[in-house]
């Protein structure tokens, strides 16, 4: 592919930024969107031949289309953003959402790895602006020569080893390195853990405290970041470095407090500390927020752990440090490990975060709610010990400071709402979402598909159908693909609300989310809401019609078709709509394939049958039914032949 299509592609891509960066000016420009798509049309049907071919052409107008069209309103009809280049990887299903994803992902990835390994390939840069993403990363370093400049340079591009080796050859040469450069390189060598990042896929053998590797740890379903496996080893550079620096300044000690609480040497970090305090120097914000993080994995009881907590906010207080968001956000994670004792203390936590003007933001609403839910998932008296408000309560006070936070996860608010039942609160989550850049923290498309489907149950149980039909409209296809108990849930709420006219409708939409043969569960609920009542005839109909469609799904399909097996219980309810409608004959197909499925037709079946066929005084339609009652052993055969010779005129060769 030619450059310039790949940088037209890569323009409308990245048309969503764009939109939401400009979507404040669309009030004013509304009436340009007519304009802009009748001179859309008419290019492409005058100048379909000539002017069409310019790729760079045909990508503007899109651009300009999409730019006034998707930002008047959104189309709850439309596919994901992300499938907006190619209508062909348009999913159905959220297997084909998560395949077609992962996909897109991986070709990304392919080509950044492409770009980055044969840079000398990718030389000449066609984009105007430079987009730096198209280009290969340049990371050789270009000062060459042993000095403070090639450091520097060394620790921009992030080469640990390489800014190591230099640090001492300078040292060797006998040169004074400035304190903060060694800062600099400290901070770089505590971050990463004396070891330079790993690019990709890449792996390095984890070391452990005295240098030798690790046993294999067995790899899990979700990949860690490489710095989490590593180890704080043992006389590393860092505290090599740190003890060779001819001065140290709070920060040198920041650095290394740092760096061991990150690579698990949490005694080693209170150990500096109170070195560090022996030398009368005080500790910056980050290094207690730091130790406050270490603090309960140096100490064995949850009252010993909150104690040290809160040791460090008062040596805080005592120096003058003043404590900031990621403190308190620092201190609630740390109240996680601290069992019971958390409950109490954690709205304790919220009032002093207020006291000092922080605002909340939503990591730390994220884990303040976590901490309610988590006791009201418990145990039901988990919140009553606590404190005079209930774990809803709590969670109210917790929404209350954080309404126009730019962060908030989402994905612990579903749960709480979900578990406390509480609707009101589930719409206060939502409309979160539309604030700042919430949106993004749904996460991956399996946390979305969570959260969404955790909102709409929840809306099913509680609200009236006509708002449960809104919301189903808005969310699917184009936000949320749903499971097979996610509609069972839509088809209680239909039951609900005595609207079940609506089956042909959903079932139609179960068939295009692939959900109609991944549990035959489904199919029998679908078959048993519409056979269990008697509605008008124009219902009725639509019934038998919806009963064949939701029959095609069972049986024998293509080879590389996946179907259901027949039922009792499925073959009961399809003959008893189709009969309702009255469509005897394709009744009577559905009856013999009781015999060919070994499957054996109830007795209310049969009377309906019955009932039908001396509506129609068809005498052999009844012999045939004591027949085939007589063939299955059934108890009521007897009964049946009785009513069928007192309610028919039957022959002799009937009889």
């Amino acid at each position: 592919m030619e450059m310039t299509s790949c940088c037209s592609v890569f323009y409308f891509r990245n048309e969503l930024a764009v939109l939401q960066a400009l979507s404040s000016t669309v009030q004013r420009v509304q009436w340009v969107f007519l304009f802009i798509y009748l001179a859309h049309v008419y290019i492409k049907a005058v100048y379909c031949e000539v002017m069409w071919k310019s790729h760079m052409f045909y990508y503007l107008l899109r651009f300009f289309f999409f730019f006034f069209f998707l930002n008047l309103y959104q189309d709850p009809t439309a596919s994901h953003y992300r499938f907006q280049d190619d209508p062909y990887l348009t999913p159905r299903t959220a297997s084909e959402f998560k395949l077609f994803s992962l996909s897109q992902e991986s070709g990304r990835n392919a080509a950044k790895y492409i770009i980055n390994t044969y840079p000398n390939f990718f030389l000449k840069d066609y984009a105007e602006p430079h987009i730096p993403c198209l280009m290969p990363e340049s990371l050789q370093p270009k000062v060459t020569e042993v000095c403070e400049a090639g450091l520097r340079e060394l620790i921009h591009l992030r080469k640990v080893r390489s800014a190591v080796d230099m640090y001492d050859r300078l040292l060797q040469a006998g040169t004074v390195v400035s304190l903060e450069l060694t800062n600099n390189l400290l901070d770089l060598i505590c971050f990463y853990g004396d070891q330079d990042p790993v690019q990709g896929d890449q792996a390095e053998p984890e070391k452990t405290a005295e240098g030798d590797p690790a046993p294999r740890r067995k790899e899990g379903r979700f990949r860690k970041s490489d710095s989490l496996h590593r180890t704080w080893r043992k006389d590393n550079n860092a505290e090599r470095i740190f003890h060779l620096m001819p001065e140290r300044n709070e920060r040198s000690y920041g650095a290394l407090i740092r760096g061991m609480v990150k690579y698990g040497a949490h005694s080693k970090a209170f150990d500096l500390y109170t070195d560090m305090q022996n030398n009368r120097m005080a500790a910056d914000v980050h290094a207690f927020n730091a130790l406050i993080a270490a603090a309960p994995e140096v100490r064995q009881k949850y009252s010993e752990k909150w104690d040290l907590i809160a040791e460090m906010l008062k040596q805080m207080n005592k120096l003058g440090v003043r404590p900031t968001l990621l403190t308190f956000n620092t201190v609630l994670k740390s109240l996680l490990r601290c069992g019971p004792l958390s409950r109490a203390l954690v709205l304790q936590v919220l009032g002093e975060m207020k006291a000092l003007g922080i605002g909340e933001c939503g990591p730390l609403s994220s884990l303040s709610l976590h901490i309610c839910i988590q006791g009201s998932l418990s145990s039901r008296t988990a919140c009553s010990v606590s404190g005079p408000f209930s774990c809803s309560q709590k969670m109210y006070v917790v929404l209350d400071t954080c309404a126009d936070d730019t962060l908030l996860e989402t994905h612990v608010l579903a749960v709480g709402c979900c578990s406390l039942k509480d609707l009101g609160l589930a719409y206060r989550v939502h409309s979160l979402l539309n604030v700042g850049d919430n949106w993004k923290l749904l996460g991956n498309p399996s946390r979305e598909g969570f959260y969404y489907g955790s909102l709409f149950n929840l809306v099913c149980m509680m609200e009236n159908i006509g708002v449960v039909l809104q919301w189903y409209r808005d969310l699917v296809p184009s936000l949320f693909y749903p499971n097979s108990h996610t509609m069972r849930d839509l088809l209680q709420a239909l039951d609900a609300d005595n609207r079940l006219d609506l089956i042909p409708e959903i079932w139609k939409d179960v068939k295009q989310l692939g959900l109609a043969t991944v549990s035959g569960d489904l199919a029998e609920e679908v078959l048993a809401l519409m056979a269990r009542d008697e509605h008008s005839p124009e219902i009725q109909e639509s019934f038998a019609n919806c009963a064949l469609a939701v029959k095609a799904v069972y049986g024998h399909g293509e080879q590389s078709q996946a179907t259901l097996d027949f039922t009792a219980s499925a073959l009961c309810n399809m003959a008893t709509i189709l009969l309702a409608a009255g469509r005897t004959d394709q009744a009577w197909e559905i009856l013999q394939l009781f015999k060919a499925n070994n499957r054996v037709p109830s007795e209310k079946l049969l009377d309906e049958f019955l009932n039908s066929a001396k509506s129609g005084s068809n005498s052999e339609q009844a012999v045939t039914l004591v027949q085939m009652s007589s063939s299955f052993s059934l108890p009521a055969t007897a009964r049946l032949a009785q009513r069928v010779e007192q309610e028919f005129d039957l022959s002799e060769e009937q009889k």
